[in-house]
């Protein structure tokens, strides 16, 4: 035997085995130190930023709804008495203020469907032009979207303007038509529709281009197959693209309710700074009653009848979101 085999062979460490699965999921994150707390840290300029802007007015609004509160309490002649539900018994047992509600409710309803039908329409029709011709729509929808408030109340008035406005003159070029001189505020329903045309014209830019890119999302497989089975245009529209744009959809929905019982400088610039009483909203009707009638604590109580309402709005956009988040 050789000195060579008389050696020690070497050992062979076993293999290494695998360690165990985290979970049959997906693989376990590690939690990192403070993870919890960084979102709160990232949120708390803004959450700082809207307590020192909202927190106050509103507090105050609340305080000022139990009072009484005018101008000898403005200027410090008396001290404010608390009066407890008494401002919003005298709302809500006015007639005025339900009449006062009813147009809001229906002028923010003719707004809201306006602006989004026209919105869709003109969504889908964008999806059908050439790409320069897109470029140009979405320029010009940017522009008007961006004009100022009261620049647009400006250039509305003149279109509308009994003796020099255009549209008028437009109207009256028509066969048998005669709208020269004709005041379009002399009654409630016509200034009111002149003023749900401006909301619509401000409001649906913002529709368009966010309906626009929720379009994109779409897939042109579901719409093929669609047709294949003989659906047609409406058809792909209602089976396919409508389910798939309905969380866009209600957003949009609720955010122009919220926006359109709100508006207020287009009513209140459209009237020269004073509303008749055909033409008041909830938002005019309680600066109104502040501002004008110096019954601060009862225009107090409007205002927070009106962040109530468009709280419930907001509830209803909450539970539809949570809804279409737990189908999907």
């Amino acid at each position: 035997m050789s000195a060579a085999d008389t050696t020690t062979p070497a050992k062979v460490p076993p293999p290494r085995q695998a360690p165990p699965p985290a979970g049959p999921g997906r693989p376990r994150r590690q939690r990192t130190p403070g993870g919890a707390a960084t979102p709160w840290l990232l949120l708390a300029p803004c959450l700082l930023i809207l307590v020192l802007v909202m927190a106050y007015p509103l507090v105050r609004l609340v305080t000022l709804s139990f009072q009484k509160f005018g101008q000898p309490q403005l200027w410090g002649f008396q001290s404010p008495d608390w009066v407890g539900f008494g401002n919003f018994t005298g709302v809500l047992g006015d007639g005025e203020f339900w009449a006062v509600v009813v147009r809001t409710i229906v002028f923010a309803v003719g707004c809201v469907v306006l602006t989004m039908v026209a919105g869709m329409a003109l969504a889908l029709l964008l999806q059908r032009v050439s790409g320069w011709m897109k470029t140009l729509i979405n320029i010009v929808l940017v522009a008007s979207w961006g004009m100022p408030v009261i620049v647009a109340t400006t250039v509305f008035k003149w279109l509308f303007d009994s003796d020099y406005g255009v549209f008028n003159a437009l109207l009256s070029k028509l066969p048998g038509v005669d709208m020269v001189g004709h005041n379009w505020f002399a009654s409630g329903p016509e200034g009111l529709a002149v003023i749900t045309l401006l909301v619509v014209w401000g409001a649906v830019p913002f529709v368009v281009i966010t309906l626009s890119a929720g379009l994109t999302q779409v897939p042109k497989e579901l719409e093929e197959a669609a047709r294949l089975d003989g659906a047609g245009g409406w058809g792909v529209f209602r089976h396919v693209t409508l389910p798939i744009l309905k969380p866009i959809i209600v957003m949009l929905t609720t955010l122009s309710v919220i926006w359109d019982m709100g508006v207020f400088p287009q009513v209140f610039v459209m009237r020269n700074g004073h509303p008749e009483a055909e033409f008041q909203i909830l938002n005019t009707y309680s600066y109104d009653r502040a501002f004008v009638v110096n019954d601060y604590a009862q225009g107090s109580a409007i205002a927070l009848i009106t962040v109530l309402l468009l709280l419930g709005v907001v509830a209803v956009y909450m539970r539809q979101m949570l809804q279409i988040g737990e189908v999907e």
